[in-house]
């Protein structure tokens, strides 16, 4: 998600203060002002990859490609997401934000993972949540709605980044003893392009106290930089701080585990769609 909004200010940023950036997004003409921008700029180290993030084969691809370049990625931010007035059904058969803010994000960070190409004893990944995220449980039937009838674009939203924090959980206990670390962190209410397309009347209202991208990519900057000790239990960072992965006492009762939410995952990805008409 690295070709505007929070995104592209945490590549900007990072390779200014010297880090080599692949940055990944569906978009080479907005990658193509990426980096013209990043030239201008005095900025070297920044790469791109072109992969559309709603579609299994286009993130297998990738990860064929970084597979074959062989580099160590120390830092993976998991960035993209998107929020839709509308069902959008892929060419696969998924409802296109369920993978672009939550399939993707595991696909692309087990196949590096299981690469070789994120090990630790320094690798971090950064998975960027939403505070939409604190107004639902974990429903594992709630994350990939293709029913018109029973689709609703915020809903599903909330149901991703909730799943996004349970999984990021998941891997922290999976996954730490191998030295990597996992951070999910939500940026704030930005003023990004999601809230100006899908939710006009929440921007007309506290457009005042909407923060800009240096805001919303602060803690992902921060957290890359110096990757903080956390407590055992699940969390969320925010502000450079800890706070607490539920607000409401109701998004703590599921029926759903950290265990099924891997599985579903598990099964779509081996399922492999085949691409419809």
């Amino acid at each position: 998600g690295g070709s505007g909004g929070i995104g592209r200010h945490i590549v900007l940023e990072a390779a200014r203060a010297g880090a080599t950036v692949t940055a990944v997004a569906r978009s080479e003409s907005k990658l193509g002002v990426l980096r013209e921008d990043a030239r201008r700029a005095g900025i070297q180290g920044v790469e791109t990859e072109c992969c559309d993030f709603t579609l299994q084969s286009d993130t297998e691809r990738l990860l064929g490609r970084l597979a074959a370049d062989g580099r160590r990625i120390d830092v993976l931010v998991n960035n993209v997401g998107v929020l839709l007035d509308d069902l959008s059904v892929t060419a696969e058969g998924r409802e296109s934000s369920f993978v672009s803010n939550l399939l993707s994000h595991y696909q692309l960070t087990e196949g590096l993972i299981r690469a070789g190409l994120l090990a630790g004893p320094k690798a971090t990944v950064i998975n960027m949540t939403s505070g939409g995220g604190y107004n639902m449980p974990l429903t594992v039937a709630m994350l990939n709605v293709t029913d018109p009838a029973k689709y609703n674009g915020v809903f599903a939203y909330g149901f991703h980044k909730r799943a996004q924090i349970v999984l990021n959980q998941y891997w922290r206990d999976t996954y730490g003893s191998r030295g990597i670390a996992f951070y999910v962190m939500h940026p704030g209410w930005a003023d990004t392009d999601g809230v100006k397309r899908s939710l006009p009347r929440f921007r007309k209202i506290l457009r005042p106290i909407l923060r800009d991208a240096a805001s919303g990519a602060d803690t992902a900057l921060w957290l890359a930089g110096t990757r903080p000790a956390q407590p055992e239990r699940e969390l969320v960072w925010f502000d450079r701080a800890i706070r607490p992965a539920h607000v409401y006492e109701r998004t703590r009762a599921s029926k759903d585990t950290p265990q099924s939410l891997v599985a579903y995952l598990e099964s779509e990805l081996a399922r492999q769609p085949a691409a419809r008409a």
